[in-house]
C-alpha cells in the first residue's frame, strides 16, 4: 500500500517569543515492512535542520529558530510503501516462555523489559488486572496471551479524546475507563513487561478505515505496541482498534514509552501564552508519486482539541506536546 502523509504542527504565541528550539520524531522508519519513498520537513520561520539517530535508531531532526516570532509551523510530508502483515501462527508452544527468560532476551531487550515513564505498575493497574483475571492468560502461550490482552483492553476502555492529555499517567485512563491510543498502549506495555515479555511503544500514523471499525482519530498521530517473541521477533498489536499492526500502520519511531518518541518536543524563550494545533492526513496514493504532485497534498483539518498553555512566569518554557490519538 502506497500512503501519503502530511503532518502539520502549529504553535501560536499570544506575544512575540525570542527563540524556539525543537526536536521532532516524524520521519517514517525504513525497514522490511515499510519503504520510505520520500520525506520532507518544512519549518516556518525558516531554520537550519540537523539530524541524528537516537538510542533506538530513530531519525530525529532538530533546529533552532533564533529570531523573534509569534508562531512556529512544522510541516512533515512523507510517502511510504507498506507491506501486508505476515500471517502468524494461531499459537506458539509453551516453551516460548522459557525462551523469553533466556540470557539473550534478558540482555538484548533490557530496555523494553523494565518499567519506564508512563508504562509503570500502579495500584489501579494491578486492580484492573485482578478485575479481568489477567493472570490466567499466563496459562496460554505468549502469542495467544498478548492477543487476548489487546482484546481485553479494547473492550474495557471507551475511546474518547479530551479525557487525558499528553502528560497524563495511566491512572487517569484507568480511573475513567476512557482514553486514547497513547493511554491504551502504555497500559498494555506495562502489563506485558510484568509478564517478562519485552514491549515497546510505537509512534506513527494509521490509515483509518471506519468501515473496519477503527476508533482512532484520523486527524492525529497514532500509537500502538510491539512485543518481542523470540520465535517471531517484533510483532505489533493495536489495542485501540483491536487489530494487528499491518499495512495501514506506518511506524515513525519506537521507544520505551511516549516520552522517548513524542512527535515534537522543545522549548521557547518568552513570556507569552502558547496554543498548539495539530493536523494529520493519511491517504492512499492514487498513482505513483512524483515530487510536484506529492507537494500538493491538501491541507488537513486541525484537531478540535487544541490546547492553550497558561501564560508562563519564567523565561525558558517547554513547548506543548501533542497527544497521540
Amino acid at each position: 500500500m502506497l500512503l501519503e502523509i502530511r503532518h502539520v504542527t502549529q504553535y501560536h504565541y499570544a506575544a512575540t517569543v525570542r527563540e524556539s528550539l525543537m526536536e521532532v520524531w516524524m520521519q517514517p522508519q525504513k525497514g522490511a515492512r515499510q519503504r520510505l519513498v520520500s520525506f520532507d520537513l518544512e519549518i516556518d520561520p525558516g531554520a537550519q535542520l540537523f539530524s541524528y539517530p537516537d538510542t533506538f535508531g530513530n531519525a530525529v531532526y532538530h533546529f533552532d529558530v533564533p529570531q523573534p516570532h509569534d508562531r512556529l509551523t512544522i510541516v512533515a510530508r512523507s510517502a511510504v510503501e507498506t507491506q501486508p502483515e505476515v500471517p502468524l501462527p494461531e499459537a506458539l508452544d509453551m516453551g516460548e516462555w522459557d525462551r523469553l527468560r533466556s540470557d539473550f532476551v534478558q540482555g538484548d531487550q533490557f530496555d523494553f523489559l523494565r518499567e519506564h515513564g508512563f508504562a509503570v505498575q500502579t495500584d489501579l493497574l494491578r486492580a484492573f488486572a485482578a478485575d479481568h483475571d489477567i493472570a490466567r492468560l499466563r496459562q496460554r502461550d505468549p502469542l495467544s496471551a498478548v492477543s487476548e490482552l489487546s482484546k481485553i483492553i479494547y473492550e474495557s476502555f471507551a475511546y474518547e479524546t479530551g479525557v487525558t492529555e499528553a502528560d497524563s499517567p495511566i491512572d487517569e485512563a484507568l480511573r475513567e475507563r476512557r482514553g486514547v491510543c497513547q493511554d491504551f498502549s502504555h497500559i498494555m506495555i506495562a502489563l506485558c513487561r510484568a509478564w517478562g515479555i519485552p514491549a515497546r511503544y510505537v509512534s506513527g500514523y494509521l490509515f483509518t478505515d471506519r468501515e473496519s471499525g477503527d476508533r482512532s482519530d484520523p486527524d492525529a498521530t497514532h500509537a500502538w505496541v510491539e512485543v518481542f517473541l523470540p520465535s517471531l521477533r517484533w510483532i505489533g498489536f493495536d489495542p485501540t482498534n483491536n487489530v494487528m499492526a499491518g499495512e495501514r500502520h506506518v511506524a515513525a519511531a519506537v521507544g520505551r514509552d511516549y516520552s522517548d518518541v513524542p512527535p515534537s518536543r522543545g522549548v521557547y524563550k518568552g513570556d507569552a501564552e502558547s496554543q498548539l494545533a495539530v493536523g494529520v492526513s493519511v491517504r492512499r496514493a492514487r498513482a505513483a508519486i512524483t515530487e510536484p504532485e506529492f507537494l500538493r497534498i491538501s491541507p488537513p483539518t486541525f484537531s478540535r482539541n487544541a490546547r492553550r498553555r497558561p501564560a508562563p512566569n519564567a523565561v525558558m518554557h517547554d513547548q506543548q506536546q501533542q497527544q497521540q490519538q
